[in-house]
């Protein structure tokens, strides 16, 4: 089908077209879970967690750098990148469609609304949009090598027996192994691919002429895993992993076996080794649970905000079972138009939903199966951000078969006026853009960014501030790096204290002479600056650090932490991260105000929750007897409240003076319900200090006022105004 003349133009229009729309709807800084992550390495060229996407972070750098230009903050440049990979990736499935459609549909511009409904389908599905206003994965870039990789299977397979169809192969796979430096998402088409070329042109792979030229290109897409240890070397301030090789050969080893071999540090990264997953014959929740988890996330694509449940129900019911059948209806479309495209498609449709349910072995979904209460056996979050080629895929199957419907209904006819009679059934495209705007959409949101301020603005200078997971962490991060908030704090995420990395990195990070002075912009009338201390958060050695290992202690363990001594008694069992945390709090307790980012977890951990003391949103470690000898100022709240301890004027001044609310104070709609705990934390705040006011008989309006603060960070806390006035 060589006379077959794709529309690259009307394609490139829809491109533009949606990536607007994902523009007006993009977040205007960082976001929740992993965005701040790669945001921030993207923008400084470092290292994020295993397996290190090399390509996400150079990819984010040269964008970062080439809008630079026109004056626009780092993160939205970020973000950007996101939503043109995206539109990329529509303009892709655009042409796709429009070639199956070409077969079913004479007239170009019928042909080109009904390929457009799909991709703009695809591209409104609830979860490709919301991935497309913010850059919170790396998964967008794999979409865009996915969609390009199907274009030019296409292209191949009209051109077979050419040299431009062996072009477009040698293209195919080079892209995929390259976007395998992104992340492994980008090698999903592959299955497909090769399904494709054995039906329909295998006397390709018998040449050795392509196989002269395929394997050099397998080789550079790979090598550019070797950005890993060449960055790693020169100690970026993210560097999760710290994937150095002491050789070449040892580094070459661990890139061409993908951690199969080799440098350890890199080996490690590439295979994830960190994460500790399970072979798949051990499934981690059963099978039924994990395609019902997938039916829950596909539910969610074609009418999100039909309904406020998260489980498929009510009114979002009637939408999926539509666009599921469309969906197949579009595969039966491809069937009739050709067979060998059909394959390609019926196996990545297949290897993105069965297959990947399959491989990716979730836990039980987030919100699945509520009466489990063990949150151990659920998703820390919800996962339909691993389904997104999926739904993208989906979209597009959905409106090939939406354009296939048109095109029988209007043949029955025989005549074009046909096509603009039964035009109408096309408005279910937008089905899809109606309900999910709302829920898609980060415009204006702030909160991410507003809530690491908060909480770096709640420490003293050269305050060490443990934290505990990904969002009291990476927004830190973020704030710190991009922003330029509060560089003086050193941020101490737990969990990657059981690395032998990472310790490391704290210590030597906090050295004299390279921990970073406190910038007097933020003193904001209750910080005066000083001296950095002299000494590092650690001492131990290497060697000391690489030796801690979790256990009991075989006797008492009494340790000074600034005045006050406290023993561990013998039997205590402590894991290496409590152990590596408690040595240095130890070290650096007279030199540095410690922090929690929780008044539990850690503090608790320690025994030490009696000497915590809230600063706003985190919680200082003060080594006195509170009751017998409270500071001026100092007050309990009541036994009914937990009987925290407040400086009360700090706690005062960061709330009414200090802290920004963007997007936490009374919200229309909280999409992440997984990230509840952030609006929480702030009515928590805002209700005890209110106690804690009127125990210190502050005035009734200023304990009125922060009642009127907890009423509306509660709204936002329970999913936003939608969900307090629902019915």
């Amino acid at each position: 089908m060589t006379e077959y003349r794709p529309p690259y133009r009307e394609g490139a229009l829809l491109g533009l077209a949606i990536f607007g729309l994902y523009v007006l709807t993009l977040s205007p800084t960082t976001a929740w879970w992993d965005a701040s992550e790669y945001i921030t390495t993207g923008h400084l060229l470092g290292i994020p967690h295993p397996p290190g996407n090399p390509l996400f972070v150079s990819l984010a750098r040269v964008w970062s750098l080439l809008l630079a230009p026109l004056g626009l903050p780092v993160a939205v440049r970020i973000n950007l990148l996101a939503a043109a990979t995206s539109s990329a990736a529509t303009f892709f499935f655009f042409l796709v469609g429009h070639r199956v459609l070409s077969t079913v549909i004479e007239e170009r511009w019928m042909l080109t609304i009904g390929a457009a409904c799909g991709a703009v389908m695809g591209a409104t599905a609830y979860t490709v949009w919301n991935q497309s206003t913010a850059n919170e994965k790396v998964y967008t870039v794999s979409v865009a090598v996915i969609a390009a990789v199907s274009w030019l299977a296409i292209r191949w397979y009209d051109q077979r027996g050419e040299p431009a169809g062996v072009r477009a192969l040698l293209a195919a796979l080079y892209l995929m192994v390259l976007g395998a430096s992104n992340h492994l998402m980008s090698v999903l088409p592959a299955p497909a691919l090769a399904l494709f070329v054995l039906l329909a042109g295998p006397a390709v792979l018998l040449s050795a002429r392509f196989w002269i030229r395929a394997i050099p290109l397998v080789i550079l897409g790979i090598s550019f895993n070797f950005f890993l240890p060449i960055r790693a070397a020169q100690d970026p301030i993210i560097n999760e992993g710290n994937p150095v090789c002491e050789s070449v050969p040892s580094a070459v080893v661990a890139v061409y076996t993908n951690g199969g071999g080799g440098c350890p540090a890199l080996a490690s990264n590439l295979s994830r080794a960190q994460y500790a997953k399970p072979p798949l014959s051990e499934r981690q929740a059963p099978l039924r649970y994990q395609f019902l988890n997938y039916f829950q996330y596909f539910d969610w694509q074609w009418a999100r905000g039909a309904e406020l449940s998260v489980v498929p129900m009510g009114a979002r019911l009637a939408p999926t079972i539509l666009f599921m059948a469309m969906g197949f209806m579009g595969l039966l479309v491809l069937w009739r138009a050709d067979r060998m495209i059909f394959s390609y498609v019926a196996a990545l449709t297949a290897t993105l939903t069965v297959g990947l349910v399959v491989y990716l072995n979730f836990k039980l979904g987030f919100s699945l199966a509520p009466d489990v209460a063990d949150r151990t056996l659920h998703e820390v979050r919800e996962r339909d951000y691993f389904f997104v080629a999926s739904f993208i895929v989906w979209g597009n199957l959905a409106g090939i078969g939406l354009a296939g419907f048109w095109a029988a209904l209007a043949n029955q006819w025989g005549e074009a006026a046909a096509y603009r009679k039964w035009m109408p059934i096309l408005l279910i495209t937008f089905i899809p853009l109606a309900y999910n705007r709302v829920w898609a959409s980060r415009s204006g949101d702030y909160a991410a960014f507003d809530w690491a301020y908060d909480l770096l603005m709640s420490v003293e200078p050269y305050g060490v501030l443990f934290t505990n997971g990904d969002n009291d962490t990476f927004p830190l991060w973020y704030a710190q790096e991009i922003e330029g908030v509060r560089k003086d704090v050193t941020v101490i995420v737990l969990q990657y204290l059981y690395t032998d990395w990472y310790p490391r990195q704290i210590r030597d990070r906090t050295a004299p002479g390279r921990q970073r002075p406190f910038d007097e912009q933020f003193a904001a009338g209750i910080y005066s600056t000083g001296a950095p201390p002299d000494q590092a958060v650690s001492l131990a050695t290497d060697e000391v650090l690489n030796a801690v290992t979790a256990g009991t202690l075989p006797e008492d363990l009494s340790l000074l932490l600034d005045s006050v001594l406290v023993t561990y008694p013998s039997g205590t069992y402590m894991d290496r991260a409590v152990r590596i945390a408690l040595s240095m709090i130890q070290n650096s307790a007279e030199l540095r105000p410690i922090y929690f980012a929780s008044s539990a977890g850690l503090l608790q951990s320690l025994g030490l929750e009696r000497f915590g003391v809230r600063h706003g949103l985190a919680t200082k470690l003060v080594m006195r007897d509170l009751e017998a000898d409270p500071p001026e100022g100092w007050i309990q709240g009541t036994a009914q409240m937990g009987a925290e301890w407040f400086d009360l004027e700090r706690n005062l001044t960061l709330v009414q003076d200090v802290y920004r609310y963007r997007g936490i104070k009374d919200r229309e709609i909280w999409q992440d319900r997984s990230t509840l705990s952030i609006p929480t934390q702030f009515q928590f705040l805002f209700i005890l200090l209110a106690d804690a006011a009127a125990v210190g008989l502050r005035p009734v309006e200023e304990i009125s006022q922060l009642a009127e603060d907890a009423a509306s960070t509660r709204i936002t806390a329970l999913g936003g105004r939608r969900y307090v006035e629902a019915p």
